[in-house]
């Protein structure tokens, strides 16, 4: 008989401000923002629900936020804090002997079914709650965090329990239940359905789950190639396995800017401290690139991204420096102030000896045409 499959998704509670309301008990019960200063360009990258009581919630701009929650304490992210109680924390969820699929810092998919607590499919879902339950305790315990978990037979209907039982929730979606208790959620709820998708569907008058599953037409009209898969995920259906590739798939840095420039010196000098921190990411991970990738954001929210990939891989900060100048210059990107640069790599590969040096100026470069952008940020000589 084949072995049900039970999986579960396993999402911690608003966990960088759970994490310093935790590390800091003063901070308990009050509105915490994780993010930048609601005097500067930042954005929220988590809050508690205290502060989400007011409308606050992650990529918000800080100072919406600020105006939102007045009394909100705003505290600067500490990543190599969150990345050390993530450790932790999967630590314990890997000691219990389940296949993890981490998704994130604070999230992941686990697949309980080699766990063989019952031989039906029903009944290993519904014997699975003790188990999750008891992992809950243990990470409470532990860590003195909450968790919220979601159990189902697929990735979709787990991930869609533990959003519906947050926070510190305990969801089991069994099989017979799927396609009813997906019906009245908005279609943006299955996986892959993001912002253009959500409104091709809006715009054809889908606006629930229950209006795919109603839908009379052939979705592939509306998503292309994608439609059999999307109609399957209306229903609750997912056949998508774990992933155990943990590999480091792209590297990058971004920033954004107090006020909207494009002063050149100012832009070599953020250009260099990302290119620092980049290559120090690379080295840490014994890796290098074959694609360099620049990002730069307008004061009008308009977003650009340009790469140029090679055959020989990089790492050294100089080269990643040159190389995302000769991006923006090439691309003529800094035609007016900027909000928000960014610059990264990817195409990693492992190193294996020296590595060797890329000269950008033996490429062959698009003739330039006439005008000062062409030389946008020449890295030349000039080191910022």
């Amino acid at each position: 008989m084949e072995t049900p499959r039970v999986i579960l998704h396993l999402d911690m509670d608003a966990f960088f401000a759970a994490v310093e309301q935790r590390d800091r008990p003063e901070l308990q019960g009050l509105p915490v923002i994780v993010g930048g200063s609601p005097a500067s360009r930042g954005v929220v990258c988590a809050a508690s629900y205290e502060a989400r009581r007011f409308g606050v919630r992650s990529a918000m701009p800080s100072r919406t936020a600020g105006r939102l929650c007045p009394q909100g304490i705003f505290l600067s992210p500490r990543m190599d804090r969150y990345r050390d109680e993530s450790r932790a924390i999967f630590g314990l969820v890997a000691a219990s002997g389940v296949e993890i699929e981490q998704v994130s810092v604070d999230e992941a998919y686990l697949d309980a079914s080699g766990l063989r607590l019952a031989t039906d499919s029903e009944e290993a879902l519904v014997a699975t709650v003790g188990w999750a339950r008891a992992l809950k305790a243990r990470i409470r315990a532990a860590r003195r965090l909450t968790a919220s978990i979601g159990i189902a037979s697929n990735k979709l209907m787990a991930k869609v329990a533990s959003d519906w039982g947050k926070p510190d929730g305990l969801i089991l979606i069994p099989d017979r239940d799927r396609a009813a208790f997906l019906r009245p959620l908005p279609a943006r709820t299955l996986h892959g359905v993001g912002r253009v998708t959500e409104e091709v569907l809006l715009r054809a008058g889908i606006r629930t789950v229950g209006d795919l599953q109603d839908h009379p037409g052939d979705l592939k009209a509306l998503v292309g190639s994608w439609g059999p898969v999307l109609r399957a995920f209306a229903f609750g259906i997912d056949e998508r396995p774990l992933s155990q590739d943990d590999t480091v798939k792209s590297i990058g840095s971004e920033t954004t800017l107090p006020a909207d420039t494009a002063d050149r010196p100012t832009l070599r000098a953020i250009l260099k401290e990302q290119a620092a921190e980049v290559a120090a990411k690379l080295q840490r991970h014994g890796l290098a690139a074959q694609t360099v990738q620049v990002k730069v954001r307008y004061g009008d929210f308009s977003t650009l991204t340009r790469q140029y990939s090679f055959d020989e891989p990089v790492s050294e900060a100089r080269d990643l420096y040159r190389l995302a100048c000769w991006l923006l210059a090439r691309h003529r990107l800094v035609d007016r102030p900027l909000r928000l640069l960014g610059s990264g790599v990817g195409g990693l590969v492992e190193t294996r000896g020296r590595q060797l040096v890329f000269d950008w100026r033996d490429r062959p470069a698009e003739p330039a045409r006439p005008g000062p952008a062409s030389t946008a940020l020449n890295p030349g000589n000039r080191t910022g």
